[in-house]
């Protein structure tokens, strides 16, 4: 790592620290930087670290049995594009956009990820029917967690 890349990186932890961000991503021509803050883990929490072949599983707790075992192959994921809380619903107590047995349409809201009091509708990409809905509404994702998985 040269001393440019290693200050780019101290300037976005910085960045990252000052603005009391969960994550701050930067592309400066073909690289991209990407710093994601993280809450210590409380006492006696489980720590997943990357296996020697550089993966690793989520913990149950976090992240659900259901996506800790994987799509089947003919699902397509929606994913967080951002960090941020996880709505089902426009607002309290009304009705979810979508629910599992739902069938969806290119561009249809699925979901509101609230990043930096930002309310961000997230719309699905694919048709299909939902069959599984990850997160609970009010639950933090992270980027890239899985929201949806739909089958064609």
């Amino acid at each position: 790592m040269s001393d440019d890349e290693a200050g780019r990186i101290r300037a976005l932890a910085e960045i990252l620290r000052d603005y009391d961000l969960d994550a701050v991503r930067l592309r400066i021509g073909e690289t991209e930087y990407e710093l994601v803050g993280r809450e210590p883990a409380p006492a006696g929490a489980i720590v997943v670290t990357p296996g020697t072949n550089g993966t690793s599983s989520p913990p149950a707790a976090a992240a659900g049995e259901v996506a800790a075992a994987g799509p089947p192959p003919n699902v397509k994921r929606v994913t967080a594009p951002v960090v941020g809380v996880y709505y089902a619903a426009p607002s309290p107590g009304a009705e979810p956009f979508v629910s599992v047995g739902a069938r969806v349409v290119p561009g249809q809201v699925l979901c509101i990820l609230e990043a930096m009091k930002l309310m961000n509708e997230i719309t699905s990409e694919f048709a299909g029917v939902v069959s599984r809905v990850i997160p609970e509404n009010g639950q933090l994702v992270s980027l890239g967690d899985d929201l949806f998985w739909i089958e064609p």
